[in-house]
């Protein structure tokens, strides 16, 4: 049985996030990712459009999340679906840190405001 112990996540770091990856085809899952994403304090995310659907679970904080412009504060046991081709932003204007988890399926890539493209590795 594929378990990824809380310990053996690997941290990336992008766009003042840390992002720790638990499933994705390096862990061994083959059509799903998993992974946390912490925003520290005041930080304000990079707008990016996905090419997959994402689901984020927060678990700490109050974030904010913006979908095609339309923004919303969110709170621990709040789940967003961002669908694909959406253009999302995800910032924590809050005094203390936001902890969400989100998941995508494999193959997730987003297209930056200045036209560069994004393969996180914590999603392919």
């Amino acid at each position: 049985m594929p378990v990824i112990r809380a310990a053996e996540g690997t941290e990336h770091r992008m766009h003042g996030a840390v992002f720790t990856a638990y499933a994705n085809p390096g862990t061994g899952s083959g059509e799903l990712c998993a992974w946390t994403t912490r925003l520290p304090p005041g930080q304000l995310g990079a707008e990016h459009r996905i090419s997959r659907e994402e689901l984020f679970l927060v678990l700490e904080g109050t974030p904010r999340v913006s979908i095609d412009g339309s923004e919303l504060t969110v709170a621990p046991g709040d789940v967003v679906v961002a669908p694909a081709g959406s253009l999302l932003r995800l910032d924590n204007p809050d005094a203390q840190e936001a902890l969400i988890w989100a998941s995508t399926s494999v193959g997730l890539t987003a297209q930056l405001a200045d036209g560069s493209e994004v393969r996180p590795p914590w999603a392919n």
